[in-house]
């Protein structure tokens, strides 16, 4: 069976690529097959967050222009570099396949969310990729970071998926427009079967210095964060969706300028300790 996880967001700025592209890489490092798409494709950011620049991007594979094996980069390495090749249970493996930042590239993908005879085709093309990575490249998980909002490119992305984690922070904006959102468009989905999670983010808590070591952060211990059970259950019933889990806000992770694969380099951070709950989840398993 294969996972396929989409992370969605009513606006920018709620953390999903951060989370998304540290689960993907702890799965890989417990021995599961992951492929983690950047299908955000009017604000690409996992180029940037990984530091690579493929010579063929998804944007290629979904105008027929590439072949998916082209697309689809092992970045296993990566993960490697903070965890002994050895030590990774059974074969794990993380594939990705990113979305080109170019002006021109996401202006084109925006003027064919607007054509309507190529809307059931760009969902065949969406469907493809899933069916494709399933069959061809054994994953176990697939893990999405898509567009905020109600946009066409978005709502592709929701319906290639089995688990969306709609990831939000506490401000009144964001709470107003996530409702409104899970109302419109989780709603459909969740007759077709598709299981829907709130992922709340950044929440109050505690924040570890940034001036710690790369030592102290890996070995210090951490006090319990506040307890946010009433926050949570207020927003779910608010919501009327289940809470899978809640992340509080760590700046000297979320904020920082060079955060990349926290969970992996810090294993004994409480981040770390919230992304393990959450991969191990019965929500989760596969």
């Amino acid at each position: 069976m294969t996972r396929c996880i989409a992370f969605h967001s009513y606006k920018g700025g709620s953390g999903k690529t951060t989370i998304a592209s540290n689960l993907a890489a702890m799965l890989a490092a417990k021995g599961f097959k992951v492929s983690l798409l950047d299908l955000d494709v009017y604000a690409p950011s996992l180029q940037a967050y990984f530091d690579y620049s493929p010579s063929d991007w998804i944007n290629d594979f979904l105008h027929d222009l590439a072949t998916l094996d082209k697309v689809m980069i092992d970045m296993t390495y990566r993960i490697e570099e903070y965890i002994d090749k050895e030590a990774m249970k059974g074969s794990g493996k993380l594939w990705i396949g990113f979305s080109n930042p170019e002006k021109g590239e996401i202006m084109k993908l925006e003027g064919e969310g607007r054509q309507s005879n190529s809307n059931i085709g760009s969902l065949r093309k969406f469907i493809q990729l899933r069916e494709k990575l399933i069959s061809e490249y054994d994953c176990d998980y697939i893990i999405i970071d898509t567009s905020p909002g109600i946009r066409y490119w978005s709502i592709n992305s929701l319906a290639i998926a089995d688990t969306l984690l709609l990831t939000l922070k506490f401000d009144k904006l964001d709470m107003n427009g996530t409702r409104k959102m899970a109302h419109d468009i989780y709603d459909s989905l969740k007759k077709l079967g598709t299981k829907s999670f709130l992922l709340p983010n950044r929440m109050s808590g505690y924040c570890v210095p940034n001036t710690l070591t790369l030592a102290e952060k890996s070995q210090r211990a951490f006090p319990p964060k506040q307890n946010d059970s009433d926050i949570s259950a207020n927003l779910s019933r608010e919501i009327g969706m289940d809470i899978i889990a809640a992340i509080p806000c760590y700046c000297d992770i979320q904020f920082a300028t060079d955060e990349f694969l926290s969970v992996l380099r810090f294993p004994g951070h409480p981040f770390a300790k919230q992304l393990e709950e959450l991969a191990t989840s019965e929500q989760l398993k596969v």
